[in-house]
């Protein structure tokens, strides 16, 4: 089951956690930002991953209108929903112009929000992309090509990219390696955790900064693998 990955954009702290943990426990995987610079840094890290923005108006730094703007111009489907304190006709109307599909109202019911999220997600649910992208590097699953986080190109292997479908579709989850031997091996043949092992080095020397010290993938001492976004 996919989990959903939700961007909160909110400076008043209190209402920010009880958004996120709500979230949470609904299964909602939630990324935080207080100002407007660090939620531009935010978005851009986790381009590709993030399913819905959910954005107050009235930000340090940059206001919500226009990061709505910036977000769109990363990734324009992106849905946007605005939480915010100006309840004006003309406020809710700019931010439809800007491409927000839904307006909420400060104050609001937690109930009515965790709604109109599942409602946004399903009507802007769309399909798989080929291309996984996070930290300035991309992975083309049809074309096994990839951007390191040079901007260099490579094409790898069927069993690499195999590898790599299976991490980042479960970001954040450990795979153990016995999943990861019966998905990607035959019955027939001789698969071992040291092949693994070399394979998940190479996803650091291009994915990396410092492959020494991983962000992305990570090996699990006697149990697995997991990738964080």
């Amino acid at each position: 089951m996919q989990q959903y990955h939700i961007l909160i954009v909110e400076d008043e702290e209190s209402l920010a956690n009880t958004i996120a943990l709500n979230l949470q426990l609904e299964n909602y995987k939630v990324l935080l930002a207080k100002k407007g610079n660090d939620a531009l840094t935010v978005f851009k890290n986790n381009s590709g991953l993030i399913n819905l923005v959910l954005l107050d108006v009235m930000l340090p730094e940059i206001n919500g209108y226009e990061l709505c703007q910036l977000f769109k111009a990363i990734d324009p489907l992106v849905p946007v929903i605005f939480l915010t304190a100006k309840n004006q006709i003309s406020d809710k109307i700019e931010g439809l112009k800007l491409g927000a599909d839904d307006y909420i109202t400060k104050p609001f019911d937690l109930e009515e929000l965790l709604l109109r999220v599942s409602n946004v997600l399903k009507r802007t649910k769309k399909e798989a992309s080929p291309t996984f992208s996070f930290n300035g590097c991309s992975i083309n699953f049809e074309t096994f090509d990839i951007k390191d986080i040079t901007g260099a190109t490579s094409t790898l292997s069927k069993r690499e990219i195999g590898l790599l479908k299976l991490l980042t579709e479960n970001a954040n989850k450990v795979i153990s390696r016995d999943e990861i031997i019966e998905k990607l091996w035959g019955v027939e043949e001789n698969a071992s955790s040291r092949t693994i092992d070399n394979y998940i080095l190479n996803f650091r020397k291009y994915f990396e900064p410092n492959p020494k010290e991983p962000v992305h993938f990570h090996s699990i001492r006697g149990v697995g693998y997991k990738f964080t976004a």
